[in-house]
This record gives structure tokens, sequence and C-alpha cells, in this order.
């Protein structure tokens, strides 16, 4: 008596809470490999939603991970689910928002299917991610370089950057040319307001702010204690009007040192 056939998977839908589930599809002679119907990022989606927000295929197979961290580096990190160990790789902003080894770790996950290699990409906030998936549609920008810019400025710095089309600003972030400015202001300047709705133009989302908290969040974790870290920055701050992460982290650790 022959085997009887199994039913194919190849399609992976979301559920709720990070659960997928598999739905069968039509048997083919054709060999199947699981990353052969991974739609190119590119492709996914191609125009604009109404929203503003980018849906894409189902079949992107991890959307969350939640487990406990095994370890982590300024650009990625390890988070063991259930045993299972992945790597996930992290803009600078997670890399600041997330514990010690040991400690429990709740990402928004991206799945980059290229060819015969699936990473993973992480972020602590759907703003995070959203602006990530927007500025991986721009002809240019691949995953990593999308990670660089996120790592380049804190996300509301990014956000009002763009808003404002300050190319100078843009073109400060490692990696990041005159031209590939260009397009990053050209391309997502209109679409701020419906991504992030809270932003208004002529804002700047409390940059200063933004940048004191990130650079104190860092002292911390290079083994400075907080209130230490937080009295530095606040009197380099003083001193003069620091719009710039790594300005005012330079200067902090100058002040630190001596």
């Amino acid at each position: 008596m022959g085997k009887a056939s199994l039913p194919v998977l190849n399609r992976v839908q979301e559920v709720g809470c990070g659960v997928v589930a598999l739905e069968p599809r039509a048997s083919t002679s054709k060999p199947w490999h699981p990353l052969s119907q991974a739609p190119s990022p590119k492709t996914q989606d191609a125009s604009p939603p109404k929203d503003g927000v980018l849906h894409y295929n189902p079949v992107c197979m991890i959307a969350r991970l939640k487990g406990v961290l095994c370890s982590k580096s300024a650009d990625r990190l390890i988070v063991d689910v259930q045993g299972v160990g992945y790597e996930v790789l992290i803009p600078f902003s997670t890399y600041y928002e997330l514990g010690e080894a040991g400690d429990s770790a709740d990402l928004l996950i991206y799945t980059h299917v290229r060819e015969d290699t699936l990473s993973l990409y992480g972020f602590r906030t759907e703003k995070e991610k959203q602006l990530f998936l927007r500025l991986i549609q721009i002809s240019g920008i691949g995953p990593k370089l999308g990670i660089a810019i996120l790592s380049g400025l804190p996300v509301d710095d990014l956000i009002a950057a763009v808003a404002a089309a300050d190319i100078v600003r843009l073109s400060s972030i490692p990696g990041v040319g005159k031209k590939t400015a260009e397009r990053i202001a050209l391309e997502l300047k209109d679409r701020i307001s419906a991504l992030f709705p809270e932003f208004q133009p002529g804002t700047r989302l409390g940059i200063t702010s933004s940048a004191q908290r990130d650079v104190i969040s860092a002292l911390v974790n290079l083994g400075y204690p907080k209130h230490k870290a937080e009295t530095v920055v606040s009197r380099v701050l003083r001193k003069g009007e620091i719009d710039r992460f790594e300005t005012l982290l330079k200067k902090s650790l100058q002040e630190l040192s001596g």
C-alpha cells in the first residue's frame, strides 16, 4: 500500500499574539522549498495604502518574538523562545530599551527572505517598525541600511528631519549620502502625517528630550550610574544647544572622563 499523500503547507497566517496558522495548498509536481513562495520585500504591497501603514502579505513567517534575552550587542541579539534561540538584528533605539541577559524580551519582527537567506529584524515599538518598512520600500535602501538609518538618529529626530526635508541632517547618518537623503525626503515627507498622526508639521516631537533620554540609556549601558549620567547630560545641554545624539554622547563622555 502506498503512503498517503500529505497536504503541502505554504501559507502562514497570523491569528493573534504571534501565533501563526498554516494553510494547505494544492499539490504540485514541482518540489517545494519553504522559502520558494516568499515574495520579494521590494514587491510586496508596492502601491501605498490609503492609511499610510504597510500591511505585508501574511506569508511573512514571524511577526513577533517574546522570550528570554540570551545575549545582545549593539546590532543584534539572541532571544530564547521556548528553547529555540533566534538571532535578531536591531537598531540602537531597540538596544537601549532592552534589559540584560536573562531579562524578558518582546520584539516586533520583520522577516526578510532573500534567495536562501532568512533574516529577522526586531523593534521595540510599532513606530520603529513602520518607519523601517517605509524606508526599505525606497530604491537603494535594503534592510541593513534601514537599520543603520534608525541607528543614526533617534526615531523622533528622524521623523522630524524627514518632515522638514532636512537633507543635511539625513545625510549626516553613516551610510546615507546626499542622493539617498533626497530620496528619503521626497518619498516620505508627505506620508509622515499618515504614518504618525501625533506629528504636526513645524513641531520637533521633543527632539532634545529624546536625544537626552537615549544618551542617558547609552551611558547606563556603559556602566555609569543613572543619576550620574543624568547629571552630566543635563550639564552638557546647559552649555549649548545640541540636537544630535552622537554629539551629545561624545561631549557627555568627555565630561565624565574629565
